[in-house]
């Protein structure tokens, strides 16, 4: 590459420093032009603006995403106050427009008091959070786990053990330990898509979520599914998966749309994992990656990969759909994310670049490790990988 600059008559120094300048004020590239006006003298005017072109391209600002966000836990009732105050302090200052909070079932719903976890956050409690986002323009998106991660580990979850009818795969029992791989394939059970009474229910949920949330979009999880169209289903059994699953996502989205609200999923059941060679976890082999050219084209993809920045956004994007990259706890793999989604905006078409929506990094523990690595609270907190990970995409946004 050395030589191909020199041959443009641009040492390599020189591009150095012009790529320092294209993304800082004008005050640095005017002195760019002062000491190395002499180097660009012998450039033809056409070569120099291509190469300028080039090096734009090449070192795309990711301040201009849509979306820089953060996934994590909803706090618990206790720390409320103190995660307001992380918002507040941290997260606003940092540049987050975007909060994803995963609730599940912990709120004090009042429609399926049934379902409340221990404990659960109330309407004052979501309120606060409300209001500080508000005065910061930070969008609010809560989550709850649909179709998929109805269990964990050994217990399930408060949906099937309040309606075990509700179970994909009822013959297959909670372990007293649990091993992956086991011979039942179980990693998180499911509820069954095809079940007469299952949405009257979830969707009590949803709609109470949306309406205490104050907000324009709902995040549905939709990962890892790996039960669907099970054998042992007597609705589902011999169904195709990708059907199922795009007509499950359709649901979801078209009741939302009722209330003017998006919907949002992980994207990993809508890669096909063995083609692309992603692996059984950030991609498909139960077939439901076909579902991808059945969903309505206004729901956002949250499209996570932990191990390498995947070019996963360009399926996403060819395919109409809205798209955001997930980091987790690597910090180089975050700012590779960074900046495929910066070269990716760069260089597509308009209709393109906007699918490109920016960058939203997930934190897998409670809210409390979080903070205490925000917040500085704890050694554990502050070496956590994916808090520093996430201090790392600030620095890099």
């Amino acid at each position: 590459m050395q030589g191909q600059i020199k041959a443009c008559g641009l040492p390599l120094q020189s591009l150095c420093v012009l790529l320092a300048c294209v993304s800082k004020p004008t005050k640095r590239f005017n002195l760019f032009f002062y000491k190395f006006g002499e180097k660009l003298k012998p450039m033809k005017k056409l070569t120099y603006l291509i190469l300028l072109m080039l090096v734009v391209s090449m070192t795309a600002n990711a301040a201009d995403f849509p979306m820089k966000g953060l996934c994590v836990a909803a706090p618990a009732k206790a720390e409320v106050d103190e995660f307001v105050t992380l918002i507040d302090t941290k997260l606003a200052p940092a540049g987050v427009n975007t909060l994803i909070l995963r609730v599940d079932f912990g709120y004090e719903f009042k429609s399926r008091p049934e379902l409340r976890e221990e404990n659960p956050l109330s309407e004052a409690d979501v309120k606060k959070l409300v209001a500080i986002c508000k005065k910061h323009n930070i969008r609010l998106v809560p989550q709850i786990n649909l179709l998929g991660h109805q269990s964990w580990s050994t217990n399930v979850g408060k949906l099937l053990e309040v309606y075990p009818q509700f179970d994909e795969t009822p013959n297959i029992k909670m372990p007293e330990e649990y091993k992956w791989p086991n011979a039942d394939g179980l990693y998180c059970k499911s509820y069954c898509p095809l079940h007469p009474e299952v949405h009257g229910v979830v969707f009590d949920l949803v709609d109470e979520i949306v309406k205490v949330f104050e907000t324009d979009a709902f995040h549905a999880g939709m990962d890892e599914v790996f039960y669907i169209a099970h054998p042992d289903c007597p609705r589902c059994s011999g169904h195709d998966p990708s059907v199922l699953f795009a007509g499950e996502v359709t649901k979801i989205r078209n009741h939302l749309a009722e209330s003017g609200a998006e919907l949002w999923i992980w994207g990993d059941r809508l890669i096909d994992g063995k083609t692309t060679g992603i692996g059984l976890w950030e991609g498909s082999y139960n077939h439901t990656h076909r579902a991808i050219d059945m969903i309505p084209k206004d729901v956002l993809i949250c499209d996570w990969h932990y191990e390498r920045a995947h070019p996963t956004p360009v399926l996403f994007a060819s395919k109409g759909l809205n798209v955001v990259a997930c980091p987790w706890n690597k910090p180089a793999v975050a700012e590779a994310q960074v900046d495929m989604m910066g070269i990716l905006r760069a260089n597509a078409p308009q209709i393109m670049k906007d699918r490109y929506a920016g960058i939203i990094h997930t934190y897998w523990s409670g809210a409390r490790g979080f903070m205490d690595g925000m917040l500085e609270k704890t050694e554990r907190g502050k070496n956590d990988p994916s808090v520093q990970t996430f201090k790392a995409l600030i620095a890099k946004w």
